[in-house]
């Protein structure tokens, strides 16, 4: 299984438009050891030929361009696309906005959540995506799927502590903003042709027994790298929100996603959807240090991950 990262910055990448931290500041410069970001965005295949979309960032049409297994080969017909099918792992603009990249008449496979589906229904700018040609397939969670087009890629779905995506919050439901099972999943990303796998979970509230049982024994897992610490946005002035309200658990702390999956079995650890206000995006860091030391890889757009 040949898993590309397209995409590996939380929502804005990084540089982020409007953000004028230390890192975004440093990084428009030119800095040693800061490397621009698009936005989270995975691409999965068995045979290098047909490939499966995990979440479609508003980055796409530029994540595309710069990865030649997504583009058409030299001999396939005027209108063509290795991308057989989009998988959703939550309704948040960064990994839903890329579809309207995917709007001309192409025959695709989206695959999400039926609480998703309903919120992309809701939104009238995504009938571009025409159902002729795009068909919306609701997950079973914890039952796995073969997306379409995709031969020997085995995808299950499961429950993940989240939120709701920002813009479907409802204040008046509550400290959970009406956030139910659904909204944020994990994918456990299986070879059927081996049996290996790996599991991606670009967005997590808290690492609880259930989550840990589910990823141990994977080749590889890509995890919520969005903070390193939970106040560091209201630190550096960006936000007045906590990682724990924006639905994110922070690399560090005794509640962290390092010391909570230090006895995970997993051969590989990944952090992805990194946020511009992270430490661990400076090589030189002893943020980035104390990570790498503590057996965690900080993914880069364009990274390739053999399962």
């Amino acid at each position: 299984m040949i898993i590309k990262i397209l995409g590996s910055a939380a929502g804005g990448g990084f540089p982020q438009w409007n953000c004028n931290c230390r890192n975004c500041a440093d990084v428009r410069r030119g800095v040693t050891g800061l490397e621009p970001r698009t936005q989270s965005s995975l691409a999965v295949s068995i045979d290098g030929r047909n490939w499966t979309l995990l979440n479609a960032s508003p980055d796409l049409r530029q994540q595309i361009a710069a990865t030649p297994e997504l583009n058409p080969a030299s001999l396939d017909p005027p209108r063509s696309s290795p991308i057989k099918s989009v998988v959703l792992t939550n309704a948040d603009v960064d990994h839903v906005a890329g579809l309207l990249n995917l709007r001309e008449n192409q025959p695709l496979f989206l695959y999400a959540d039926r609480r998703v589906l309903s919120a992309l229904a809701q939104n009238v700018i995504f009938n571009v995506l025409d159902e002729e040609y795009v068909a919306r397939v609701p997950i079973q969670r914890d039952r796995m799927f073969e997306p379409a087009g995709c031969p020997g890629l085995g995808i299950e779905a499961f429950a993940v502590p989240g939120k709701v995506a920002l813009y479907l919050e409802d204040e008046k439901a509550g400290s959970d903003f009406g956030t139910a099972e659904g909204d944020t999943i994990g994918l456990k990303l299986i070879d059927l042709r081996t049996g290996r796998f790996a599991c991606y979970v670009p967005g997590c509230a808290a690492v609880d027994d259930a989550l840990i049982r589910r990823m141990t024994g994977a080749a590889v897992i890509l995890f919520d790298g969005t903070l390193y610490s939970d106040d560091e946005m209201i630190l550096l002035g960006l936000s007045q929100k906590t990682g724990r309200r924006m639905g994110h658990i922070s690399m560090s702390g005794p509640d962290g996603s390092v010391a909570a999956l230090a006895r995970l079995q997993a051969d590989r650890r990944i952090f992805t959807h990194i946020n511009n206000s992270n430490p661990v995006l400076r090589k030189s860091s002893p943020e980035r240090e104390w990570v790498e030391s503590a057996g965690w890889e900080v993914a880069c757009d364009g990274m390739e991950v053999i399962v």
